[in-house]
């Protein structure tokens, strides 16, 4: 019966309603099962790889994910355009929609995913802990009711007691979460959430949840197919995390047992036969301190870490969703199942750590990723990185027959790629997985939080000035040559004013007859001998230590990779010096990013004080506050709800009043 041909729903050309590196991704496993794919793309994914690299590519709309990829009308037109007759939905946008499920199967579409029975039972948060409460599985005390007033929101947070954590009911990625500390700041956190939730999942219903302190977060992929069959296939510890979104993970979890691995299993496998449930999914959980688990949600679709899980099983995921979306049955058993090695997986992001984590968009000028390790990208020299969607670019998978083995991987190969033009996390993952607290298995979702200082802390800042005078100097297109190490000329000292990293440094640089660069600062110097410049890298000696560093001229900027951190020079000797309007001290408050105005907390002639919040952008699907920089009088607003800008367009302005001193912020803050 379970191979029963009339069981099976055939399907030969599969449309991914999805984009960038998981859209690769699935094509991949996708042609090798011998299926053709369909792309779908936004205007801001016109030129995009996932939309080149299929059989055909269909555009679907506007940049906006509301105009595109959570258009589900225009997706199952996409659909019929392409020739599919199955559609796969990735992770995020609609992915856990069952709408969109639903649809799918009313246009006659083979839907790579669980029913849209199961999803509306368990993709829906609220729901899916009122079924797992009824099986007797411990969840986190909370509110899953259907009064969403904000009224009762706030008595019912009041009931379960602060701290509380916001989520929305639908999607995950960390959108629509906030952790709220007391009533005060409720509010504002509510609203934040709701709206965050309603654009990236089109459903702003929240649920309330006690907020459990320092936790693990731990995780348990499943699978089900039509014929009654369920396994699971492990847990990964998904704690390391920034803004309730994981940035590191891994499989097993340095804190799962093999009694408690087997006990969590077999409760995300009762609940995967009790719903019926066909194809992946994955059962969150919170460990505490004592070892107890608490059910938080699950997720009715591929995880973005799910190749951590492939990698310590040697199974192919995708491949699996598609013979269960084929009617095949899973062709495993639970004990057929084996774990091997260990696997850590961290997330490019194009943001800036060093300012919380704000999201950056633009042009990758320069991109190239190292060999021997798995990274999944969708990236290339000169790609834009639009700010409409999730501010992740790629994922590097480190595998190994121990945890450090893993770790040591992950960080070389880290080191090695290359990222010129927009900002990324690069460095700070590296820092993340040197920790003393991560390398002894020991970080929970607090880790982040708890040692973020010593995370961002730069160890010397005047060698970087030091090699970032260096790299202008020697890579200048009209640099005398060098031979056999010596320069054909001398120089007498030359004073430089260069911008590295937003940070200014004054300096000076010799250049000796006798090849050598001396470079003076903060008084200190030092000395480097050239050996050899190259159209993209540079060979130098300081110290009796030689090193590279790889480099690209682009336009103003110079960008040179030196101990897996990638640093931004400009040359400002000859430049005017520039106002400090950036600090936001003039009163003008400008976009720290592209994006799209989502709300104007403030109107035209309100007196603010200093740090006060007056407007909040939304990009990468994460919304940022901008603040008061002075307090005053709003004497203009330039924007309007809905509104698109770009990166420093100056939004509002603040009229200084003459009340007494205020300190000035930095013009922008985030939740």
């Amino acid at each position: 019966m379970a191979n029963d041909p009339a069981r099976r729903t055939p399907f030969f050309r599969i449309l991914i309603a999805n984009r960038g590196e998981i859209a690769l991704r699935i094509m991949r496993t996708a042609r090798r099962c011998g299926y053709g794919v369909v792309a779908v793309y936004s205007d801001a994914d016109r030129e995009s790889l996932h939309a080149r690299e299929a059989d055909c590519a269909v555009r679907i709309g506007a940049a906006l994910p509301a105009q595109s990829y959570l258009d589900i009308g225009a997706i199952i037109a996409a659909a019929k355009a392409g020739g599919a007759d199955a559609v796969h939905p990735g992770y995020g946008f609609l992915a856990e929609n069952a709408e969109f499920a639903q649809a799918c199967r009313d246009a006659g579409l083979v839907f790579i995913g669980p029913s849209p029975e199961a999803i509306r039972a368990m993709g829906n948060k609220a729901g899916a802990k009122t079924i797992m409460q009824a099986a007797g599985v411990p969840c986190v005390p909370g509110y899953q009711g259907a009064e969403q007033s904000d009224q009762v929101m706030l008595a019912e947070a009041v009931k379960i007691g602060f701290p509380v954590m916001i989520k929305a009911v639908a999607g995950g990625g960390g959108r629509g979460m906030r952790l709220v500390a007391g009533a005060a700041g409720f509010p504002d956190a509510l609203r934040s959430a709701r709206s965050e939730a309603t654009s990236a999942f089109g459903d702003g219903t929240l649920i309330l949840e006690r907020a459990i302190e320092q936790p693990r977060h731990i995780e348990v992929q499943v699978f089900g197919d039509r014929h009654g069959n369920a396994i699971h296939l492990g847990e990964r510890d998904c704690s390391v995390q920034r803004r309730h979104q994981k940035l590191i993970e891994e499989a097993p979890s340095p804190a799962v047992s093999a009694e408690l691995r087997a006990k969590m299993g077999a409760v995300a496998v009762n609940a995967v036969r009790s719903l019926r449930y066909e194809g992946a999914g994955t059962l969150e959980f919170l460990l505490d301190q004592r070892g107890e688990f608490f059910f938080m949600e699950m997720n009715t679709r591929l995880q973005v870490e799910h190749p951590v899980t492939e990698a310590v099983t040697g199974l192919d995921l995708v491949e699996l969703q598609l013979r269960v979306a084929h009617g095949e049955p899973l062709g495993l058993r639970q004990e057929d199942v084996r774990f091997s090695g260990h696997a850590i997986e961290v997330r490019l992001c194009a943001e800036d750590a060093g300012c919380d984590f704000m999201p950056q968009s633009g042009r990758m000028a320069r991109w190239r990723v190292p060999e021997g390790i798995r990274v999944e990208h969708a990236l290339q020299s000169g790609a834009e990185i639009p700010p409409f969607y999730d501010s992740m670019i790629a994922k590097l998978i480190g595998f190994g027959a121990s945890r450090e083995e893993a770790c040591g991987k992950l960080i070389s190969a880290l080191e090695q790629t290359v990222a010129f033009g927009v900002a990324t996390n690069q460095s700070f993952l590296i820092a993340c997985l040197r920790h003393s607290v991560f390398a002894r298995g020991r970080a929970t979702t607090a880790f982040i939080g708890s040692y973020r200082e010593a995370l961002l802390a730069r160890k010397d800042t005047t060698f970087d000035a030091a090699i970032a005078a260096l790299s202008l100097h020697a890579t200048h297109p009209r640099a005398p040559p060098w031979r056999g190490g010596r320069s054909l000329a001398a120089t007498f000292p030359v004073p430089l004013r260069i911008e590295l990293d937003q940070v200014i440094y004054e300096l000076d640089i010799l250049r000796e007859r006798e090849g050598g660069i001396l470079v003076a600062l903060a008084d200190r110097e030092y000395r480097f001998e050239i050996d050899e410049v190259s159209r993209e890298t540079c060979r130098f000696r300081n110290d009796g230590v030689m090193e590279s560093i790889e480099f690209l001229r682009d336009g103003e900027r110079l960008y040179f990779l030196h101990r897996g951190r990638t640093h931004a020079v400009r040359d400002l000797t000859l430049a005017a010096p520039e106002a400090a309007a950036a600090s936001a001290g003039d009163g003008k408050v400008r976009a720290a990013m592209s994006g799209r105005v989502v709300a104007l907390l403030v109107k035209q002639g309100d007196r603010v004080a200093a740090g006060q919040p007056v407007l909040t952008l939304e990009a990468m699907k994460m919304e940022h506050v901008h603040v008061a920089g002075i307090a005053g009088k709003i004497s203009a607003i330039h924007v309007v709800e809905g509104e698109q800008v770009t990166t420093g367009t100056i939004v509002v302005e603040i009229e200084a009043v003459a009340q007494g001193p205020s300190q000035p912020g930095n013009g922008v803050s985030q939740v």
